[in-house]
């Protein structure tokens, strides 16, 4: 692939799977629309989490521009456990300082990463510019292929919406924030 623009979702009321986006939120993803479309990234596929506030995040873009947005459960979003955790952040920073530290029923980073990967292993071949929508734990996971020091303190500055924007040149990859808050 050309270009690979990693998004992250817009502001949402909730962390279920079906929650949506927040009034501020849909603004947002008519911003994220408008700053993709000013970008000049000619985009072949869009690949979304199937959680409906990723969907709703680029929607309007892909709706303009006549994009299919396909799901890919890869996506989704890292489980940290089945159970809901009140010190959840602190557990979210042991996963980054352990990444095979694993809660119950929940995914450790390098099973989480794993995942995400497959899909970005499956589309290096193709052509074109893809952009990849997802959540915040598995985009700072997914940063790490890129740059290995991305851990909790970045996932903490990462903001609704985000994207990156990794390119390979001369053999390396490179990554760069390009959203602009």
């Amino acid at each position: 692939m050309d270009k690979l623009i990693l998004v992250r979702h817009s502001e949402t009321e909730g962390q279920h799977e079906d929650s949506p986006l927040t009034k501020s939120g849909v603004r947002q993803a008519q911003v994220l629309a408008a700053f993709l479309d000013n970008s000049g990234y000619e985009i072949s596929r869009i690949i979304s989490s199937p959680f409906l506030r990723a969907i709703e995040t680029i929607k309007p873009y892909a709706m303009d521009k006549g994009i299919e947005i396909e799901r890919d459960e890869r996506l989704e979003e890292r489980i940290l456990s089945h159970t809901p955790l009140d010190d959840w952040e602190e557990v979210l920073y042991d996963t980054f300082e352990d990444p095979e530290m694993k809660m119950s029923g929940g995914e450790s980073s390098i099973e989480a990463k794993e995942r995400a990967l497959s899909l970005i292993e499956e589309l290096e071949e193709e052509q074109g510019n893809i952009i990849l929508v997802t959540h915040g734990n598995l985009l700072a996971l997914i940063m790490q292929k890129y740059k290995r020091e991305f851990g909790f303190n970045e996932w903490k500055r990462l903001s609704r919406p985000d994207i990156f924007l990794v390119q390979k040149q001369g053999g390396e990859y490179t990554v760069e924030r390009v959203w602009q808050e």
